[in-house]
């Protein structure tokens, strides 16, 4: 297994996270592929976006039916600008790639917001630290293990 993946795993289980990470067939950079592999809605998956708040890292875990709005959650922060981070920033910040960015598993802790069009899905699935894997979680324990704000972050 992948050591970033590996080291999600540990992170999970530490937290008392009761679901297994899971190897897809195939990588999903997408949550639309996530999904058709997992057979569960595309508002399940729970992307893992990192953002450039001022500098600084925020991740967004959003509803894979969902887009963030960046004024909205712009205004929410009290911060002037929001822009989605390019690839190095979120390796340096998370130390995965884009496409598999975990909700945990990152080298200091991030700010997170945490989608509330989440919480319609008894099961949600995350990334766990590479492109082809996951682990299922649900909303409150998502709040729980990243320390997560609940917030309004979609179109």
């Amino acid at each position: 297994m992948n050591p970033r993946v590996e080291s999600v795993a540990r992170q999970l289980r530490d937290a008392g996270v009761v679901g297994e990470v899971c190897v897809l067939e195939a990588a999903a950079h997408t949550a639309a592929l996530a999904a058709e592999q997992l057979g569960t809605e595309v508002g399940a998956i729970a992307n893992s976006l990192i953002f450039d708040a001022d500098g600084s890292p925020l991740l967004v875990m959003t509803s894979g039916a969902h887009r963030v709005d960046t004024a909205k959650v712009a205004a929410l922060l009290g911060i002037a600008s929001l822009r989605r981070a390019d690839p190095e920033f979120v390796r340096r910040h998370t130390g995965q790639a884009i496409g598999g960015v975990a909700p945990v598993g990152h080298p200091q802790p991030i700010g997170t917001l945490v989608d509330i069009e989440l919480a319609r899905y008894e099961q949600i699935w995350a990334a766990a630290g590479h492109p082809s894997t996951v682990f299922p979680t649900s909303y409150a324990e998502l709040l729980r293990i990243t320390s997560g704000t609940a917030a309004e972050v979609g179109e």
